[in-house]
């Protein structure tokens, strides 16, 4: 089918892009494949993988937010960019490789109107050839440059896609649109996984252990140029969360090195906000790392009181420890449970006790590129069970009386509600006092599941 019009899409017959429409992007389109090829090779995440590259290669800021909007990108609509492949190929399986570049070329075509389409094609192809797949160049060209003619029929059948095949459509598993179909109607559903194909945006909490949101705000306007909305967050204290809409590279900014914020979702702020921490009081934070609700704590405690953190291994503890120094919190201790978490604690009571438990995070897919592919339904049955064990722990080390919140990033009831009614049933000298669920497509950010629970 294809072989045919390969010869009328060849190179020396097609128009060719301008030196200055291709060269200034060749930098970007080719760091993108060599992260997206280094992405099969194993487990490792394509955030990781991205952050890595970048460090050892020299790019301008611009090339680099082009070659981070494709490569997430082309992770993100990776079901639908594999569904156009395999209209155009018959249904031909590709060597992982091959589809790679067909993804990148097709994500440019369809998802990113400011790049010229022939720029977008020619680029792809020789790129292709410079590294390597030379005898594949000739047919990653012919599909290409057909989608690009069809490109008003391809446009059409995407968007009736959307509404045929939505996991297809919208680049999800199919077993989890399903789930949420079932739960939340075919509306709210769309809105969900539109909301889990946009660019997350960068949030802010003001650090008072360090400044106050006048001065924060003071220097972002005179020294860093930063453009700013306050975040709407009733869980929060007022005029303390941010988005950030313009601002320098994180690593640049002065008050992010200097500890005068933490980028975090609002929605990370509603687990504080249950447990209600206070200046001189015991807190146990079981699942610590990377340590932003740990600062937050300690910023309600006034940096005054026992705060443990605590995670399965001291490598996931350092991030803890480094958050801490920025941020200039000084009550918190760091303690890894290893395998024998009730020997790490001891006898060791607290008045408040934080399980912000691992999970499925299906409220956060907007920020775990890989997740959506890599999640099974089985999982959630294994989380579960880790998730009871610490609710158990934490239960364990609590002093009667005491204030027990556990929380997710999950939109799964399998580890949310259900998991706090089996464990009020094999505790029931607990009860719960509250419980709120955070749905992306009704309170505007991340999907998160907070209960507080008294002992």
């Amino acid at each position: 089918m294809i072989r045919s019009e390969g010869a009328r899409a060849d190179q020396s017959s097609a128009p060719q892009p301008r030196p200055e429409e291709v060269g200034p992007l060749s930098a970007a389109r080719e760091l993108a494949v060599r992260v997206l090829l280094r992405r099969l090779q194993g487990n490792a995440f394509v955030e990781d993988i991205f952050e890595e590259a970048v460090a050892t290669t020299k790019m301008r800021a611009d090339d680099r937010r082009l070659a981070q909007e494709m490569v997430y990108g082309c992770v993100r609509w990776q079901g639908t960019l594999d569904w156009l492949v395999a209209r155009n190929t018959e249904d031909r399986p590709q060597i992982p490789q091959v589809q790679v570049f067909l993804r990148l070329g097709l994500y440019q075509l369809f998802f990113l109107d400011r790049i010229p389409p022939h720029a977008a094609c020619y680029e792809t192809v020789e790129i292709a050839k410079r590294l390597g797949f030379v005898t594949q160049s000739n047919f990653i060209n012919a599909i290409l440059r057909r989608c690009d003619r069809e490109r008003a029929g391809v446009r059409q059948s995407l968007t009736e896609l959307k509404t045929a095949l939505p996991a297809t459509g919208y680049s999800h598993p199919e077993w989890l649109v399903q789930k949420w179909t079932e739960r939340w109607g075919a509306d709210d559903t769309r809105r969900l996984l539109e909301w889990n194909n946009t660019a997350p945006p960068t949030c802010a909490r003001v650090n008072t252990l360090k400044t106050s949101p006048a001065q924060l705000i003071e220097r972002w306007r005179l020294k860093e140029h930063v453009e700013y909305d306050f975040v709407p967050c009733p869980w929060a204290d007022a005029e303390q969360v941010f988005v950030l809409k313009v601002h320098p590279s994180l690593s640049g900014m002065g008050s992010f090195r200097d500890g005068w914020f933490y980028v975090q979702d609002p929605s990370t702020l509603l687990a504080v906000q249950a447990l209600d921490a206070w200046a001189g009081e015991s807190i146990l934070d079981l699942c610590a790392a990377p340590g932003g609700k740990t600062a937050y704590i300690a910023q309600k405690m006034e940096n005054d009181g026992e705060l443990v953190a605590c995670d399965t291994s001291s490598d996931r503890l350092r991030f803890v420890t480094e958050n801490c120094v920025r941020l200039g919190v000084t009550c918190v201790e760091t303690l890894a449970l290893g395998d024998q978490p009730e020997a790490a604690l001891a006898q060791r009571k607290f008045e408040k006790v934080l399980v912000d438990a691992p999970c499925s995070n299906t409220g956060v897919l907007r920020r775990r590129l890989d997740l959506r592919w890599r999640l099974r339904p089985e999982e959630l049955t294994k989380l579960r069970e880790t998730q009871l064990r610490l609710l158990a722990l934490a239960a364990a080390h609590l002093n009667p009386g005491g204030t027990l919140v556990y929380s997710t990033c999950s939109l799964e009831p399998e580890e949310n509600t259900e998991v706090v009614k089996e464990f009020l049933a094999a505790h029931p000298q607990f009860q719960l006092e509250s419980e709120r669920e955070l749905l992306p497509f009704r309170d505007g950010v991340d999907g998160a599941y907070v209960a507080k629970l008294k002992g």
